[in-house]
């Protein structure tokens, strides 16, 4: 079972920041030999999922984490509120819609976890819709992974101290205030709310790909466990150019 609060938000204390960062570096650098081969190879695709609290620094780490990648290869989706197309159509369409086909990486900034996340804490849905969305999305991802699509599921950890001071920071930096949302301090109240909820859906949907928690008070850090584990994923698939003739 996962317990948020008996996980911490920092690096372990042994972490050496300086030789992390080197390392960090050289797994990014051989990232985009391994994506080349993931393209050129066609047979595999990743999805990385990243969830997070408001502020934990999502944005951010997409585009640190991915940056030696060939954009030709990669592609980012954000995923907002529903449009109104979008509400007329099953909760996972629009998701569909945007998976990886094979050879393609292709990162979603938030995914279909808010539609159980958002309307459990705010209680918009009956409970049998969520329970519903919890046997989905489940065949979602088997169904992705039977189809040679690898996902990668990371909640990045941040503490509640370190999520006030970022929020209230975008108050007052001029390059972060268009990130200023009036509705933080609605999400602030709803913190444990939505950790609950968090802790539910790790344990309910990790068959097909486990959670990753990422601890995301420090950016070093976070960069370096999100970029290993993508690392080490591509590395363990059987990738290669394809042959001549």
């Amino acid at each position: 079972m996962f317990i948020l609060s008996q996980i911490s938000t920092l690096p372990p204390e042994e972490a050496d920041k300086e030789q992390l960062k080197k390392v960090t570096q050289f797994m990014k650098a051989e990232l985009s030999e391994l994506q080349n081969m993931l393209y050129a190879q066609n047979k595999y695709s990743v999805l990385v999922i990243i969830q997070g609290m408001d502020a934990s620094g999502k944005d951010g780490l997409i585009r640190n984490a991915f940056s030696t990648i060939n954009p030709t290869g990669i592609q980012v989706y954000s995923w907002k509120k529903p449009t109104e197309e979008e509400f007329a159509h099953d909760f996972l369409w629009r998701i569909h819609k945007a998976v990886p086909r094979r050879g393609m990486m292709h990162i979603f900034n938030r995914s279909h976890y808010e539609d159980i996340l958002v309307p459990t804490v705010y209680q918009t849905h009956p409970a049998e819709i969520i329970e519903q969305r919890y046997r989905l999305i489940n065949d979602f991802e088997l169904l992705l992974k039977q189809n040679y699509t690898v996902v990668l599921k990371f909640y990045l950890h941040v503490s509640e101290s370190e999520q006030r001071e970022r929020l209230a920071e975008r108050e007052t930096d001029p390059t972060k205030f268009w990130k200023h949302n009036p509705n933080d301090q609605q999400t602030l109240d709803n913190r444990q709310k939505f950790i609950r909820c968090y802790e539910t859906l790790f344990e309910r949907c990790k068959e097909q790909a486990p959670w990753h928690i990422v601890p995301a008070d420090k950016n070093w850090y976070k960069e370096h466990i999100v970029v290993k584990t993508l690392w080490e994923t591509l590395k363990k698939l059987p990738l290669a150019y394809p042959p001549k003739g």
